[in-house]
């Protein structure tokens, strides 16, 4: 749509949408089946400026553990990158007797290596109707001059019961200037049992 003026084009949302992006350039996908971990070590590279892995039903083989991931500057050798982070969360009860929305201060990370939480506060368990979605954007990490930012928004139902319903916020920068080139998603114990991960590039 564009407006128009004596003639003259003031407003054209089109090239506004080109000059910025629009198309997510689908790249990969990776199927869990009681996997330990998912590694991304190939269609992360300088093609794209953003990269969207978006999370499917993300299920846990084993009870009371999150979901987390790491970035790699060796494609895949070590998953060690010096992260600093922060999160805040929503949730709500099920049976309406609880709820909350705030800063999480225990999912914080303060130029760490260790995986990073991609959720707030509350945890996975191994019922059908437990468990992850969400996505995580990460941004230009083929950069050899800038630090690598990335956000992440996920919802779950946690394991408790009854359980709540868990809106995550999530964000935080790659402390580095090396070009990260893989990542890797695991739980912080036991498998992923079941789930999809699906990267995309934003053209």
């Amino acid at each position: 749509m564009a407006l128009i003026s004596n003639g003259t084009t003031i407003f054209d949302n089109g090239s506004m949408a080109s000059g910025f992006g629009s198309n997510l350039i689908f790249i990969s996908k990776q199927t869990a089946s009681s996997s330990a971990s998912i590694e991304f070590t190939s269609g992360i590279d300088s093609t794209y400026k953003e990269y969207i892995f978006y999370f499917v039903n993300i299920h846990a083989g084993t009870a009371w553990v999150n979901f987390t991931f790491q970035a790699s500057t060796d494609s895949g050798s070590n998953y060690n990158t010096t992260v600093t982070s922060t999160a805040f969360q929503a949730y709500h009860k099920e049976d309406g007797s609880d709820y909350l929305f705030g800063y999480n201060t225990s999912v914080d990370k303060a130029q760490e290596t260790s995986f990073i939480r991609l959720q707030a506060g509350s945890q996975l368990g191994t019922g059908n109707d437990e468990n992850f979605c969400g996505y995580l954007h990460l941004y230009n990490p083929s950069s050899t001059t800038f630090v690598k930012h990335w956000t992440a928004v996920s919802n779950l139902n946690d394991v408790s019961s009854p359980g709540y319903s868990v809106n995550s916020f999530l964000s935080g920068y790659f402390n580095t200037t090396s070009a990260i080139d893989a990542v890797k998603f695991q739980m912080d114990s036991g498998n992923i049992d079941a789930g999809q991960i699906l990267l995309f590039g934003v053209n």
